[in-house]
Protein backbone atom coordinates (compact mmCIF):
# COMPACT_ATOMS: atom_id res chain seq x y z
CA UNK A 1 0.00 0.00 0.00
CA UNK A 2 0.57 3.77 -0.29
CA UNK A 3 0.75 4.76 3.26
CA UNK A 4 -2.23 6.43 3.10
CA UNK A 5 -5.68 4.73 4.78
CA UNK A 6 -8.35 4.42 2.32
CA UNK A 7 -11.85 3.48 2.99
CA UNK A 8 -13.66 0.27 2.86
CA UNK A 9 -15.27 1.11 -0.06
CA UNK A 10 -12.63 2.62 -1.92
CA UNK A 11 -10.99 -0.57 -1.06
CA UNK A 12 -13.60 -2.93 -2.29
CA UNK A 13 -13.91 -0.87 -5.82
CA UNK A 14 -10.11 -1.36 -6.09
CA UNK A 15 -10.27 -4.78 -5.80
CA UNK A 16 -13.56 -5.31 -7.44
CA UNK A 17 -12.42 -2.94 -10.77
CA UNK A 18 -12.28 -4.78 -14.68
CA UNK A 19 -9.61 -7.30 -14.85
CA UNK A 20 -9.26 -7.81 -10.94
CA UNK A 21 -9.21 -11.70 -9.99
CA UNK A 22 -12.71 -10.28 -8.05
CA UNK A 23 -14.08 -8.26 -10.61
CA UNK A 24 -18.16 -7.93 -10.28
CA UNK A 25 -20.32 -7.68 -13.26
CA UNK A 26 -24.22 -7.55 -13.28
CA UNK A 27 -26.36 -10.04 -14.21
CA UNK A 28 -30.19 -10.96 -13.94
CA UNK A 29 -31.19 -13.80 -11.73
CA UNK A 30 -34.40 -15.20 -11.09
CA UNK A 31 -35.80 -11.19 -12.73
CA UNK A 32 -33.44 -9.59 -10.68
CA UNK A 33 -30.40 -7.58 -10.97
CA UNK A 34 -27.63 -9.62 -9.31
CA UNK A 35 -23.67 -8.46 -8.65
CA UNK A 36 -21.65 -11.62 -9.54
CA UNK A 37 -18.17 -12.66 -9.43
CA UNK A 38 -17.22 -12.37 -13.36
CA UNK A 39 -14.18 -14.96 -12.99
CA UNK A 40 -15.55 -16.96 -10.07
CA UNK A 41 -15.38 -20.75 -10.42
CA UNK A 42 -18.67 -21.74 -12.71
CA UNK A 43 -19.58 -24.67 -10.67
CA UNK A 44 -18.69 -26.82 -7.40
CA UNK A 45 -17.30 -29.44 -10.11
CA UNK A 46 -14.77 -26.66 -11.14
CA UNK A 47 -13.99 -25.79 -7.85
CA UNK A 48 -13.22 -29.48 -6.69
CA UNK A 49 -11.61 -30.04 -10.44
CA UNK A 50 -9.18 -26.77 -10.63
CA UNK A 51 -7.92 -27.15 -7.32
CA UNK A 52 -7.07 -30.80 -7.51
CA UNK A 53 -2.72 -30.89 -6.05
CA UNK A 54 -1.07 -33.10 -3.82
CA UNK A 55 -0.94 -30.59 -1.08
CA UNK A 56 -2.91 -32.24 2.26
CA UNK A 57 -6.60 -31.67 2.80
CA UNK A 58 -8.44 -33.67 5.34
CA UNK A 59 -6.94 -35.41 8.11
CA UNK A 60 -9.53 -37.39 10.73
CA UNK A 61 -7.75 -39.05 13.31
CA UNK A 62 -4.98 -41.43 11.74
CA UNK A 63 -6.00 -40.93 8.23
CA UNK A 64 -4.47 -38.22 5.98
CA UNK A 65 -5.64 -37.12 2.39
CA UNK A 66 -4.09 -34.92 -0.09
CA UNK A 67 -6.75 -33.10 -2.40
CA UNK A 68 -5.82 -35.30 -5.42
CA UNK A 69 -6.58 -38.50 -2.87
CA UNK A 70 -10.28 -36.78 -2.25
CA UNK A 71 -10.68 -35.91 -5.88
CA UNK A 72 -10.05 -39.65 -6.96
CA UNK A 73 -12.22 -40.58 -4.34
CA UNK A 74 -15.22 -38.62 -5.10
CA UNK A 75 -14.77 -39.89 -9.19
CA UNK A 76 -15.50 -43.30 -7.80
CA UNK A 77 -18.31 -42.93 -5.96
CA UNK A 78 -20.00 -40.50 -9.19
CA UNK A 79 -19.34 -43.42 -11.05
CA UNK A 80 -20.53 -45.68 -8.78
CA UNK A 81 -23.84 -43.80 -8.39
CA UNK A 82 -24.34 -43.09 -12.61
CA UNK A 83 -23.74 -46.52 -13.28
CA UNK A 84 -25.07 -48.94 -10.56
CA UNK A 85 -27.67 -46.55 -8.86
CA UNK A 86 -29.02 -44.09 -11.98
CA UNK A 87 -28.38 -41.48 -10.12
CA UNK A 88 -29.48 -38.51 -13.00
CA UNK A 89 -29.16 -34.68 -12.79
CA UNK A 90 -31.42 -32.88 -10.00
CA UNK A 91 -31.79 -36.09 -8.35
CA UNK A 92 -31.29 -35.65 -4.33
CA UNK A 93 -29.05 -37.40 -2.29
CA UNK A 94 -28.74 -37.25 1.44
CA UNK A 95 -25.54 -37.58 3.16
CA UNK A 96 -25.65 -38.21 7.22
CA UNK A 97 -22.70 -38.68 9.33
CA UNK A 98 -20.06 -37.59 11.66
CA UNK A 99 -17.36 -35.21 10.16
CA UNK A 100 -15.88 -38.72 8.29
CA UNK A 101 -14.33 -38.08 5.24
CA UNK A 102 -16.50 -39.61 3.53
CA UNK A 103 -18.59 -36.57 3.59
CA UNK A 104 -16.78 -34.46 1.82
CA UNK A 105 -16.16 -37.34 -0.79
CA UNK A 106 -19.79 -37.84 -1.33
CA UNK A 107 -20.73 -34.35 -0.84
CA UNK A 108 -18.40 -33.86 -3.35
CA UNK A 109 -19.40 -36.93 -6.29
CA UNK A 110 -23.22 -35.38 -5.88
CA UNK A 111 -22.24 -31.98 -6.50
CA UNK A 112 -19.85 -33.27 -9.88
CA UNK A 113 -22.51 -35.10 -11.55
CA UNK A 114 -25.30 -32.34 -11.09
CA UNK A 115 -27.59 -34.04 -8.18
CA UNK A 116 -28.39 -32.11 -5.50
CA UNK A 117 -26.30 -32.34 -1.71
CA UNK A 118 -29.06 -33.13 0.84
CA UNK A 119 -26.77 -32.50 4.18
CA UNK A 120 -29.17 -33.71 6.80
CA UNK A 121 -28.85 -32.94 10.52
CA UNK A 122 -27.48 -35.80 12.26
CA UNK A 123 -28.30 -34.78 15.64
CA UNK A 124 -32.08 -35.18 13.81
CA UNK A 125 -33.68 -38.80 15.38
CA UNK A 126 -35.88 -41.41 12.97
CA UNK A 127 -39.02 -39.16 13.09
CA UNK A 128 -37.01 -36.21 11.79
CA UNK A 129 -34.52 -37.98 9.21
CA UNK A 130 -38.05 -39.76 8.34
CA UNK A 131 -39.09 -36.60 7.27
CA UNK A 132 -36.25 -34.96 5.43
CA UNK A 133 -35.55 -37.68 3.48
CA UNK A 134 -39.32 -37.82 3.09
CA UNK A 135 -39.70 -34.35 2.11
CA UNK A 136 -36.73 -34.03 -0.21
CA UNK A 137 -37.65 -37.25 -2.08
CA UNK A 138 -33.91 -38.77 -1.46
CA UNK A 139 -32.88 -41.50 -4.36
CA UNK A 140 -30.29 -42.40 -2.07
CA UNK A 141 -28.71 -42.11 2.08
CA UNK A 142 -25.22 -42.28 2.68
CA UNK A 143 -25.18 -42.56 6.43
CA UNK A 144 -23.03 -44.16 9.08
CA UNK A 145 -23.86 -46.40 11.84
CA UNK A 146 -25.51 -44.24 14.52
CA UNK A 147 -27.77 -42.60 11.69
CA UNK A 148 -28.51 -46.25 10.02
CA UNK A 149 -29.63 -47.62 13.34
CA UNK A 150 -32.02 -44.27 13.63
CA UNK A 151 -33.61 -44.74 9.93
CA UNK A 152 -33.69 -48.65 9.98
CA UNK A 153 -37.22 -48.35 11.38
CA UNK A 154 -38.57 -46.81 8.56
CA UNK A 155 -36.05 -46.69 5.21
CA UNK A 156 -38.10 -49.61 3.74
CA UNK A 157 -41.16 -47.24 3.38
CA UNK A 158 -39.11 -44.62 2.07
CA UNK A 159 -38.31 -46.94 -0.57
CA UNK A 160 -34.49 -45.02 -1.37
CA UNK A 161 -31.26 -46.96 -1.51
CA UNK A 162 -29.05 -47.30 1.61
CA UNK A 163 -25.12 -46.51 1.43
CA UNK A 164 -23.54 -47.60 4.89
CA UNK A 165 -20.31 -45.66 6.27
CA UNK A 166 -17.70 -47.45 8.43
CA UNK A 167 -20.12 -49.64 9.82
CA UNK A 168 -19.70 -51.40 12.84
CA UNK A 169 -22.41 -54.31 13.18
CA UNK A 170 -24.19 -56.74 10.83
CA UNK A 171 -26.51 -54.75 8.13
CA UNK A 172 -29.71 -56.03 6.36
CA UNK A 173 -28.64 -57.52 3.02
CA UNK A 174 -30.36 -54.59 1.04
CA UNK A 175 -27.28 -51.90 2.68
CA UNK A 176 -24.50 -51.45 0.63
CA UNK A 177 -21.43 -50.74 2.16
CA UNK A 178 -19.09 -48.11 0.50
CA UNK A 179 -15.86 -49.78 0.81
CA UNK A 180 -17.07 -52.79 -0.42
CA UNK A 181 -18.25 -51.12 -2.80
CA UNK A 182 -14.85 -49.31 -3.87
CA UNK A 183 -12.86 -52.53 -3.17
CA UNK A 184 -11.09 -53.07 -6.40
CA UNK A 185 -12.40 -50.06 -8.51
CA UNK A 186 -9.78 -48.76 -10.88
CA UNK A 187 -9.63 -45.16 -10.63
CA UNK A 188 -11.73 -43.07 -12.77
CA UNK A 189 -12.50 -39.82 -14.27
CA UNK A 190 -15.17 -37.82 -12.92
CA UNK A 191 -18.09 -38.92 -15.02
CA UNK A 192 -19.09 -36.39 -17.47
CA UNK A 193 -22.18 -34.00 -16.90
CA UNK A 194 -22.99 -30.28 -18.07
CA UNK A 195 -23.93 -28.34 -15.48
CA UNK A 196 -24.94 -24.58 -15.36
CA UNK A 197 -24.34 -22.03 -12.58
CA UNK A 198 -27.95 -21.95 -12.13
CA UNK A 199 -28.21 -25.40 -11.27
CA UNK A 200 -29.72 -26.35 -7.70
CA UNK A 201 -26.72 -28.30 -5.90
CA UNK A 202 -27.96 -28.30 -2.15
CA UNK A 203 -30.24 -28.98 0.12
CA UNK A 204 -29.83 -27.77 3.73
CA UNK A 205 -32.30 -27.94 6.37
CA UNK A 206 -32.61 -24.76 8.38
CA UNK A 207 -34.47 -25.12 11.67
CA UNK A 208 -36.92 -22.32 12.85
CA UNK A 209 -38.74 -22.55 16.62
CA UNK A 210 -41.47 -24.03 15.39
CA UNK A 211 -43.21 -26.59 12.95
CA UNK A 212 -40.96 -29.05 10.37
CA UNK A 213 -37.52 -27.02 9.36
CA UNK A 214 -37.41 -26.12 5.53
CA UNK A 215 -35.34 -26.85 2.88
CA UNK A 216 -32.83 -24.13 1.83
CA UNK A 217 -32.28 -24.29 -1.44
CA UNK A 218 -28.54 -23.15 -3.08
CA UNK A 219 -27.27 -23.18 -6.95
CA UNK A 220 -24.06 -23.84 -7.82
CA UNK A 221 -23.71 -19.81 -7.98
CA UNK A 222 -25.27 -19.24 -4.76
CA UNK A 223 -22.89 -21.11 -3.07
CA UNK A 224 -19.49 -20.06 -4.80
CA UNK A 225 -20.61 -16.53 -4.59
CA UNK A 226 -20.40 -17.02 -0.96
CA UNK A 227 -16.90 -18.65 -1.14
CA UNK A 228 -15.58 -15.60 -2.92
CA UNK A 229 -16.90 -13.05 -0.93
CA UNK A 230 -15.31 -14.26 2.18
CA UNK A 231 -11.96 -14.37 -0.06
CA UNK A 232 -12.25 -10.41 -1.11
CA UNK A 233 -13.72 -9.18 2.63
CA UNK A 234 -10.53 -10.27 3.75
CA UNK A 235 -8.08 -8.65 0.80
CA UNK A 236 -10.28 -5.73 1.74
CA UNK A 237 -9.72 -5.82 4.98
CA UNK A 238 -6.22 -5.56 4.42
CA UNK A 239 -6.68 -3.04 2.36
CA UNK A 240 -8.39 -0.70 4.26
CA UNK A 241 -5.94 -1.36 7.20
CA UNK A 242 -2.88 -0.86 5.31
CA UNK A 243 -1.53 -3.59 5.80
CA UNK A 244 0.76 -6.36 3.62
CA UNK A 245 -0.42 -9.82 3.75
CA UNK A 246 3.08 -11.58 4.85
CA UNK A 247 4.57 -15.28 4.25
CA UNK A 248 2.54 -17.31 6.81
CA UNK A 249 4.86 -18.78 9.43
CA UNK A 250 2.73 -22.19 8.49
CA UNK A 251 0.40 -23.60 5.72
CA UNK A 252 -3.02 -22.49 5.93
CA UNK A 253 -4.80 -25.25 8.47
CA UNK A 254 -7.77 -25.18 9.49
CA UNK A 255 -9.76 -27.00 12.82
CA UNK A 256 -13.03 -28.76 11.84
CA UNK A 257 -14.83 -28.81 14.78
CA UNK A 258 -18.27 -27.60 13.90
CA UNK A 259 -21.00 -30.03 12.04
CA UNK A 260 -20.28 -29.94 7.93
CA UNK A 261 -24.87 -30.02 8.21
CA UNK A 262 -24.57 -26.29 9.09
CA UNK A 263 -23.39 -24.24 6.15
CA UNK A 264 -20.75 -22.67 8.53
CA UNK A 265 -18.76 -25.97 8.42
CA UNK A 266 -19.67 -26.86 4.84
CA UNK A 267 -19.00 -23.43 3.46
CA UNK A 268 -16.84 -21.45 5.43
CA UNK A 269 -14.83 -24.57 6.34
CA UNK A 270 -14.49 -27.00 3.67
CA UNK A 271 -15.69 -25.01 0.55
CA UNK A 272 -13.86 -22.55 1.72
CA UNK A 273 -10.01 -24.08 2.25
CA UNK A 274 -10.58 -25.51 -2.04
CA UNK A 275 -8.45 -22.07 -3.38
CA UNK A 276 -6.51 -21.30 -0.16
CA UNK A 277 -5.07 -25.21 -0.36
CA UNK A 278 -6.09 -25.23 3.35
CA UNK A 279 -5.43 -28.48 5.46
CA UNK A 280 -8.37 -29.36 7.28
CA UNK A 281 -8.42 -31.55 10.80
CA UNK A 282 -11.56 -32.90 11.31
CA UNK A 283 -12.85 -33.96 15.54
CA UNK A 284 -14.97 -36.49 16.02
CA UNK A 285 -17.06 -34.82 19.05
CA UNK A 286 -15.65 -31.34 20.49
CA UNK A 287 -13.16 -31.23 22.71
CA UNK A 288 -10.81 -28.43 24.03
CA UNK A 289 -8.27 -30.26 25.33
CA UNK A 290 -8.03 -32.24 22.27
CA UNK A 291 -8.71 -29.05 20.68
CA UNK A 292 -5.70 -27.71 21.86
CA UNK A 293 -3.61 -31.01 21.32
CA UNK A 294 -4.10 -30.56 17.46
CA UNK A 295 -3.24 -27.07 16.96
CA UNK A 296 -0.51 -27.35 18.59
CA UNK A 297 0.46 -30.82 16.67
CA UNK A 298 -1.20 -29.59 13.02
CA UNK A 299 0.00 -25.95 13.42
CA UNK A 300 -3.81 -25.06 12.98
CA UNK A 301 -3.87 -21.33 11.85
CA UNK A 302 -7.61 -20.49 11.90
CA UNK A 303 -10.56 -21.78 13.57
CA UNK A 304 -14.07 -21.09 13.01
CA UNK A 305 -16.88 -22.25 16.12
CA UNK A 306 -20.07 -20.53 18.22
CA UNK A 307 -18.97 -19.19 20.92
CA UNK A 308 -19.67 -22.04 23.41
CA UNK A 309 -16.73 -23.10 21.55
CA UNK A 310 -14.18 -20.49 21.00
CA UNK A 311 -15.17 -19.94 24.91
CA UNK A 312 -13.75 -23.23 25.86
CA UNK A 313 -10.62 -23.08 23.68
CA UNK A 314 -9.57 -19.79 25.57
CA UNK A 315 -10.31 -21.16 29.06
CA UNK A 316 -7.81 -24.29 27.73
CA UNK A 317 -5.43 -22.10 26.37
CA UNK A 318 -5.05 -19.91 29.49
CA UNK A 319 -4.09 -22.95 31.76
CA UNK A 320 -2.30 -25.02 28.83
CA UNK A 321 1.29 -25.21 28.02
CA UNK A 322 1.10 -26.39 24.66
CA UNK A 323 2.29 -24.03 21.79
CA UNK A 324 -1.14 -22.62 20.45
CA UNK A 325 1.42 -19.44 18.41
CA UNK A 326 0.34 -20.67 14.76
CA UNK A 327 -3.28 -19.91 15.43
CA UNK A 328 -3.51 -16.67 13.86
CA UNK A 329 -7.55 -16.41 13.38
CA UNK A 330 -10.53 -16.61 15.58
CA UNK A 331 -14.09 -16.81 13.91
CA UNK A 332 -17.59 -17.23 15.56
CA UNK A 333 -21.01 -17.08 14.08
CA UNK A 334 -24.73 -18.20 15.23
CA UNK A 335 -25.17 -16.23 18.53
CA UNK A 336 -23.06 -13.38 19.84
CA UNK A 337 -20.30 -13.35 21.82
CA UNK A 338 -19.86 -12.12 25.37
CA UNK A 339 -17.65 -9.23 25.06
CA UNK A 340 -15.27 -10.29 27.55
CA UNK A 341 -14.98 -13.32 25.41
CA UNK A 342 -14.02 -10.79 22.08
CA UNK A 343 -11.27 -9.42 24.39
CA UNK A 344 -10.06 -12.49 25.94
CA UNK A 345 -8.97 -13.99 22.67
CA UNK A 346 -7.28 -11.16 21.40
CA UNK A 347 -5.76 -11.39 24.88
CA UNK A 348 -5.27 -15.15 24.92
CA UNK A 349 -3.81 -16.03 21.77
CA UNK A 350 -0.51 -13.67 20.81
CA UNK A 351 -1.19 -14.04 16.97
CA UNK A 352 -4.69 -14.27 16.41
CA UNK A 353 -7.42 -11.93 15.55
CA UNK A 354 -11.10 -12.44 16.55
CA UNK A 355 -13.89 -11.99 14.21
CA UNK A 356 -17.72 -12.57 13.64
CA UNK A 357 -20.28 -12.48 11.34
CA UNK A 358 -24.10 -12.35 10.70
CA UNK A 359 -25.46 -15.06 7.58
CA UNK A 360 -28.40 -17.67 7.69
CA UNK A 361 -28.54 -21.07 6.12
CA UNK A 362 -30.40 -18.65 3.38
CA UNK A 363 -27.91 -16.31 2.24
CA UNK A 364 -25.13 -19.41 2.05
CA UNK A 365 -23.31 -18.42 5.58
CA UNK A 366 -22.48 -14.80 4.30
CA UNK A 367 -23.99 -11.50 4.78
CA UNK A 368 -21.73 -9.15 7.43
CA UNK A 369 -18.28 -9.53 8.59
CA UNK A 370 -16.38 -7.87 11.29
CA UNK A 371 -12.79 -8.42 12.82
CA UNK A 372 -9.83 -7.45 14.50
CA UNK A 373 -9.42 -3.91 15.83
CA UNK A 374 -12.76 -2.91 14.46
CA UNK A 375 -14.16 -5.93 16.38
CA UNK A 376 -12.78 -4.92 19.58
CA UNK A 377 -13.92 -1.44 19.32
CA UNK A 378 -17.70 -2.74 18.23
CA UNK A 379 -18.08 -6.10 19.95
CA UNK A 380 -21.98 -5.75 19.40
CA UNK A 381 -21.79 -5.33 16.31
CA UNK A 382 -22.22 -7.52 13.26
CA UNK A 383 -20.40 -5.78 10.56
CA UNK A 384 -20.77 -4.58 7.43
CA UNK A 385 -22.33 -6.53 4.16
CA UNK A 386 -21.24 -8.13 1.68
CA UNK A 387 -20.32 -6.50 -1.85
CA UNK A 388 -23.24 -8.56 -3.64
CA UNK A 389 -25.33 -8.02 -1.11
CA UNK A 390 -27.93 -4.93 -0.24
CA UNK A 391 -29.37 -4.81 3.80
CA UNK A 392 -32.23 -2.68 4.67
CA UNK A 393 -34.17 -2.44 7.57
CA UNK A 394 -38.00 -2.41 6.89
CA UNK A 395 -41.04 -1.25 9.34
CA UNK A 396 -43.95 -3.79 9.90
CA UNK A 397 -46.19 -2.38 6.79
CA UNK A 398 -42.99 -3.08 4.37
CA UNK A 399 -41.50 0.59 4.24
CA UNK A 400 -37.50 1.36 4.63
CA UNK A 401 -36.04 2.73 7.76
CA UNK A 402 -33.84 5.07 8.34
CA UNK A 403 -30.43 4.44 9.71
CA UNK A 404 -30.06 3.80 13.18
CA UNK A 405 -33.93 2.72 13.20
CA UNK A 406 -34.87 -0.51 14.06
CA UNK A 407 -37.03 -2.98 12.36
CA UNK A 408 -36.64 -6.44 10.70
CA UNK A 409 -33.68 -7.08 8.51
CA UNK A 410 -34.54 -7.79 5.04
CA UNK A 411 -31.22 -9.25 2.36
CA UNK A 412 -31.18 -9.69 -1.41
CA UNK A 413 -28.72 -10.95 -3.69
CA UNK A 414 -26.53 -13.19 -5.37
CA UNK A 415 -26.21 -15.52 -2.39
CA UNK A 416 -29.59 -15.72 -1.25
CA UNK A 417 -31.16 -19.42 -1.67
CA UNK A 418 -33.25 -19.87 -4.62
CA UNK A 419 -36.32 -20.92 -2.41
CA UNK A 420 -37.69 -23.68 0.36
CA UNK A 421 -38.04 -27.01 -1.35
CA UNK A 422 -41.40 -27.94 -1.73
CA UNK A 423 -42.62 -24.87 0.46
CA UNK A 424 -44.36 -22.77 -1.71
CA UNK A 425 -46.30 -21.12 1.65
CA UNK A 426 -43.14 -20.18 3.17
CA UNK A 427 -41.80 -18.74 0.04
CA UNK A 428 -44.04 -16.56 0.06
CA UNK A 429 -44.06 -15.41 3.70
CA UNK A 430 -40.62 -14.83 3.47
CA UNK A 431 -39.53 -14.08 0.04
CA UNK A 432 -40.89 -9.78 -1.39
CA UNK A 433 -40.10 -8.05 -4.17
CA UNK A 434 -36.56 -10.00 -4.42
CA UNK A 435 -36.19 -9.33 -0.16
CA UNK A 436 -35.81 -12.24 2.16
CA UNK A 437 -37.21 -11.59 5.31
CA UNK A 438 -34.36 -12.83 8.08
CA UNK A 439 -36.80 -12.37 11.12
CA UNK A 440 -34.30 -10.83 12.53
CA UNK A 441 -34.84 -6.90 14.43
CA UNK A 442 -31.86 -4.64 13.44
CA UNK A 443 -30.20 -1.38 12.75
CA UNK A 444 -27.70 -0.10 10.65
CA UNK A 445 -25.56 2.97 12.04
CA UNK A 446 -24.17 5.90 9.95
CA UNK A 447 -21.26 3.50 9.47
CA UNK A 448 -22.65 1.18 7.83
CA UNK A 449 -22.23 -1.54 10.95
CA UNK A 450 -25.09 -4.13 11.40
CA UNK A 451 -26.36 -4.36 14.69
CA UNK A 452 -28.96 -7.56 15.38
CA UNK A 453 -30.79 -6.55 18.39
CA UNK A 454 -34.00 -9.19 18.96
CA UNK A 455 -35.70 -11.58 16.81
CA UNK A 456 -39.80 -10.97 15.93
CA UNK A 457 -41.49 -11.90 18.04
CA UNK A 458 -38.72 -12.98 20.57
CA UNK A 459 -40.28 -11.05 23.65
CA UNK A 460 -41.63 -11.29 26.59
CA UNK A 461 -44.71 -9.66 27.71
CA UNK A 462 -44.69 -9.63 31.25
CA UNK A 463 -47.67 -7.63 32.93
CA UNK A 464 -48.56 -5.28 29.64
CA UNK A 465 -44.02 -4.64 29.46
CA UNK A 466 -42.29 -6.16 26.21
CA UNK A 467 -38.80 -7.33 27.17
CA UNK A 468 -36.68 -8.27 24.08
CA UNK A 469 -35.18 -11.27 24.67
CA UNK A 470 -32.19 -9.88 23.12
CA UNK A 471 -31.24 -7.16 25.05
CA UNK A 472 -31.53 -9.49 28.29
CA UNK A 473 -29.01 -11.69 26.80
CA UNK A 474 -26.59 -9.21 25.53
CA UNK A 475 -26.96 -8.09 29.31
CA UNK A 476 -26.40 -11.62 30.89
CA UNK A 477 -23.45 -12.28 28.30
CA UNK A 478 -21.64 -8.86 30.38
CA UNK A 479 -21.18 -10.53 33.03
CA UNK A 480 -17.61 -12.44 33.06
CA UNK A 481 -18.28 -16.07 33.56
CA UNK A 482 -21.32 -16.38 31.32
CA UNK A 483 -20.37 -17.81 27.45
CA UNK A 484 -24.09 -18.38 26.87
CA UNK A 485 -27.49 -17.20 27.42
CA UNK A 486 -30.75 -17.79 25.89
CA UNK A 487 -33.70 -15.59 27.56
CA UNK A 488 -37.24 -17.07 27.06
CA UNK A 489 -41.01 -16.18 28.19
CA UNK A 490 -42.35 -18.42 31.23
CA UNK A 491 -45.92 -18.40 32.14
CA UNK A 492 -47.02 -16.40 34.84
CA UNK A 493 -50.45 -16.42 36.44
CA UNK A 494 -50.19 -12.87 37.71
CA UNK A 495 -48.40 -11.16 35.27
CA UNK A 496 -48.82 -13.31 32.24
CA UNK A 497 -45.04 -13.88 31.56
CA UNK A 498 -42.27 -13.87 33.44
CA UNK A 499 -38.55 -13.84 31.89
CA UNK A 500 -36.36 -16.73 32.25
CA UNK A 501 -33.19 -17.97 30.97
CA UNK A 502 -30.56 -20.79 30.77
CA UNK A 503 -27.20 -20.04 31.41
CA UNK A 504 -23.98 -22.15 30.22
CA UNK A 505 -20.96 -21.15 32.75
CA UNK A 506 -17.79 -23.41 34.21
CA UNK A 507 -17.82 -21.23 37.02
CA UNK A 508 -20.15 -21.52 40.10
CA UNK A 509 -22.21 -18.03 39.84
CA UNK A 510 -23.57 -16.17 42.78
CA UNK A 511 -27.18 -15.46 41.60
CA UNK A 512 -27.36 -12.42 44.26
CA UNK A 513 -24.38 -11.07 42.66
CA UNK A 514 -25.71 -11.43 38.93
CA UNK A 515 -28.59 -9.67 39.62
CA UNK A 516 -27.03 -6.85 40.96
CA UNK A 517 -24.81 -6.75 38.30
CA UNK A 518 -27.70 -6.76 35.92
CA UNK A 519 -29.42 -4.19 37.74
CA UNK A 520 -26.64 -1.70 36.65
CA UNK A 521 -27.43 -2.76 32.89
CA UNK A 522 -31.24 -3.09 32.59
CA UNK A 523 -34.26 -2.18 33.93
CA UNK A 524 -35.40 -4.25 37.37
CA UNK A 525 -38.41 -5.88 35.36
CA UNK A 526 -36.09 -7.29 32.74
CA UNK A 527 -34.09 -9.20 35.02
CA UNK A 528 -34.71 -13.08 34.99
CA UNK A 529 -37.19 -13.94 37.29
CA UNK A 530 -36.01 -17.73 36.70
CA UNK A 531 -32.47 -19.30 35.58
CA UNK A 532 -31.12 -22.25 35.11
CA UNK A 533 -27.46 -22.64 34.91
CA UNK A 534 -25.61 -25.65 33.05
CA UNK A 535 -21.96 -26.39 32.70
CA UNK A 536 -22.50 -27.66 29.09
CA UNK A 537 -22.99 -25.81 26.14
CA UNK A 538 -26.83 -24.97 25.04
CA UNK A 539 -28.31 -27.06 22.43
CA UNK A 540 -28.46 -25.45 18.82
CA UNK A 541 -30.68 -26.04 15.91
CA UNK A 542 -29.49 -26.57 12.41
CA UNK A 543 -28.65 -22.75 11.41
CA UNK A 544 -26.53 -22.79 14.52
CA UNK A 545 -28.57 -20.72 16.80
CA UNK A 546 -29.35 -21.92 20.26
CA UNK A 547 -32.60 -23.86 20.74
CA UNK A 548 -34.96 -21.58 23.01
CA UNK A 549 -37.82 -23.49 21.94
CA UNK A 550 -36.28 -26.40 23.92
CA UNK A 551 -34.95 -24.40 26.82
CA UNK A 552 -38.19 -22.97 27.13
CA UNK A 553 -40.03 -26.41 27.35
CA UNK A 554 -37.16 -27.58 29.90
CA UNK A 555 -37.48 -24.76 32.05
CA UNK A 556 -41.10 -24.69 32.09
CA UNK A 557 -41.09 -27.90 33.18
CA UNK A 558 -39.33 -27.95 35.87
CA UNK A 559 -41.13 -25.10 37.23
CA UNK A 560 -44.33 -26.14 36.90
CA UNK A 561 -42.79 -29.81 38.65
CA UNK A 562 -41.74 -27.85 41.37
Amino acid sequence: MNGQKITRQEALSELTAPGQPHELEQLDINGYPCRVFKNAPATLRDLYSENRSDTPFFVYEDERYTYEEVYQRSSQIATLLINDYGIVKGDRISISMRNYPEWVMTFNAVTSIGAIAVAMNALWLTEEMEYGLEHSGSRLLFADQERIDRVLPVYHRLKMDVIAIRPNKPLPDDIAVLDDLMEGMAPCEMPEVQIDPNDNATIFYTSGSTGHPKGALSSHRNILTALMSWELDLLAFAVEMNFEFESPSYPPATLLAVPLFHATGSHAVLLNSYRQQRLIVSMYRWDPQLAAELVEEERITSFIGPAAMTGDLTEVAKKTNRDLSSLAAVGGGGAARAPEQVKGIAKTFANALPSTGWGMTETNAIGTGIGGEDYLERPGSSGRCSVVLDLAVFDEDGNELHRGERGELRIRGTSVIQGYWRRPEANQEVFVDGWLKTGDVAYIDDDDYLYIVDRIKDLVIRGGENIGCAEVEAALLEYPVILEASAYAVPDDRLGEEVGTTIYSQSTIDLDELKAFLSAHIARFKIPRYFKIVAEPLPRIASGKINKRRLRELAVGEIQNG
